[in-house]
């Protein structure tokens, strides 16, 4: 019976799209140290879409690039999709969206989309085929002959989820990708990410600095401490899968609302 159990342990972690545990990480551990995270233990199940919040210099930023190969902890574990961050990096298991689209401004919206694909071995015509097909799928059809900068910050910031989706990825990792934007543009967005979600699945790890954001999208809201990040409290969404923005006017989502700003006061004190 103790075999058993434990075999079940170990399926059940496996099977976890992102599993942390007790991580930390210290910048300058010998001459000035600086805390960034402290001891986090967090747990993302294939298909959530989980939102990191939490005050400006808390770590979201940090934890996802944690996960992501871009940063490196000093203590504790980190798997994605049951590899280390290092391995699912070089078998392309996530895609990444930055704060600022980050295209190419010579290159058309098409060939930024296409450029990834080709460097994965993809050949002209398959990579132009997949490029529009994702293109088309963030609304952008009909755009693949403009410039990065003959677009609107919305837009372009859809190209890059286009590109991040385009070797189809398990896993998205966004990095407040809506942060800059005017509230129309960032509203407009959030629905069409969502739509996204619905249709694909895919899981997510966002990071933003928006309440209305978090609860908006997330199936898994986890709120953040300051310096050193730790996780104050992991909220899992009661609201349905399927949503608009008129939702945001709901009972539910201001009392849910209201738990993660309570959460984000508690993780002050």
């Amino acid at each position: 019976m103790t075999v058993a159990n434990e075999t079940s342990g170990r399926s059940s972690e496996s099977a976890l799209a992102v599993d942390v545990r007790d991580a930390s990480l210290i910048y300058n551990p010998v001459e000035a140290p600086v805390h960034a995270l402290a001891n986090i233990d967090l747990a993302v199940r294939p298909g959530e879409f989980v939102s990191l919040i939490g005050p400006s210099g808390c770590g979201k930023t940090t934890l996802l690039r944690v996960i992501a190969d871009l940063e490196h902890i000093t203590s504790g574990s980190v798997l994605v999709n049951g590899v280390s961050p290092h391995d699912a990096r070089l078998s392309r298991a996530y895609g990444y969206v930055f704060q600022a689209p980050a295209l190419f401004p010579w290159r058309t919206v098409l060939a930024n989309v296409t450029l990834p694909l080709q460097i994965q071995g993809k050949s002209k015509a398959d990579a132009k085929r997949i490029a529009m097909e994702h293109l088309e799928r963030v609304g952008l059809k009909g755009f693949e002959g403009k410039y990065p900068w003959q677009l609107s910050g919305g837009m372009q910031q859809r190209v890059s989820i286009a590109r991040a989706l385009s070797f189809e990825p398990k896993i998205l990792m966004m990095d407040e990708p809506f942060g800059a934007l005017d509230e129309i543009t960032r509203d407009r967005l959030n629905e069409q990410l969502q739509q996204l979600w619905q249709r694909e699945r895919r899981t997510v790890v966002f990071v933003t600095h928006s309440i209305a954001e978090a609860v908006y999208l997330s199936t898994k809201i986890v709120v953040m401490s300051p310096r050193p990040g730790r996780i104050v409290k992991v909220i899992d969404s009661p609201l349905p899968d399927e949503r608009h923005l008129g939702l945001r006017d709901t009972p539910a989502f201001m009392e849910l609302a209201h738990e993660v700003r309570e959460a984000l006061a508690d993780g002050h004190h």
